[in-house]
């Protein structure tokens, strides 16, 4: 496992201070939200582009991924979000990134995997994977791993499991890794008061099954990027994520396969 932080816990915080939390606290990568209010997003210029992955490569980090927002179930017509999610793996491929995370804002698998499959040429020919987030109307891995069976393309889709919403939505972390198994490309790891109340908080100080999930994934062999998603953004009162870093640092090094 490489252990990468999201950008997403450092609202208001340029590419410069994410980077230097991200070296400060011993990641390998960062995750980089896609939003003017991190300076990285679709609109950046070519210059642009290339000043950010010189500065992270720099920095001797990796960009495991970025954040986008692409609804790809989302109600609609297909071409704009196809647009959108081009554009994403577009910016991706000129950041290095591997590939990008998308939502499915939506509840028909029919409809995300026509869209996942008219990006695949592209996420093909660019080398990249778009990675659907275990989140919203498909929060379980029972869901996702439905859209991407229909999707069919597995060379070019991952999925994404962040760690606490299957098991909000009473999906046990095993079930989860069962069925997302074939598909597991990324972990977005995070603590949480309960169930019901999801308020960001240290790691093993509230109720996700952490250990219980991390047991899995080493059992099963996962090597890829865990991602620390401290929602500070949404939750401006938690604490800042340098002092959270170091548990899900410590949580990497507990369950990393030896």
């Amino acid at each position: 496992m490489k252990l990468a932080v999201s950008t997403l816990g450092m609202p208001g915080d340029g590419l410069d201070r994410a980077i230097e939390v991200a070296t400060g606290q011993g990641c390998q990568g960062l995750e980089l939200r896609l939003h003017p209010d991190t300076g990285v997003h679709r609109g950046l210029s070519a210059a642009e582009r290339s000043s950010v992955r010189e500065r992270v490569e720099a920095a001797g980090l990796e960009i495991s991924a970025l954040a986008g927002y692409v609804g790809v179930c989302e109600p609609g017509p297909d071409e704009p979000l196809v647009e959108a999610l081009v554009a994403d793996l577009t910016l991706a491929a000129d950041l290095g990134a591997p590939g990008v995370r998308v939502f499915p804002r939506g509840d028909d698998p029919a409809v995300g995997a026509r869209r996942l499959k008219a990006v695949s040429g592209t996420a093909a020919d660019l080398g990249l994977r778009v990675l659907v987030e275990t989140h919203d109307n498909m929060a379980t891995g029972a869901a996702v791993a439905r859209l991407l069976d229909e999707a069919a393309c597995p060379e070019t889709t991952g999925a994404l499991w962040d760690l606490l919403h299957p098991w909000r939505h009473g999906e046990s972390p095993a079930d989860t890794l069962a069925l997302l198994g074939p598909y597991l490309a990324y972990v977005q790891v995070k603590d949480a008061v309960s169930a019901q109340d999801t308020t960001p908080v240290p790691m093993w100080t509230g109720t996700v099954p952490l250990d219980e999930s991390g047991e899995l994934l080493r059992a099963w062999g996962y090597s890829g990027w865990v991602s620390l998603e401290w929602e500070r953004t949404w939750y401006p009162q938690v604490a800042p994520v340098e002092e959270i870093l170091p548990g899900a640092a410590e949580w990497v090094r507990c369950f990393r396969r030896e």
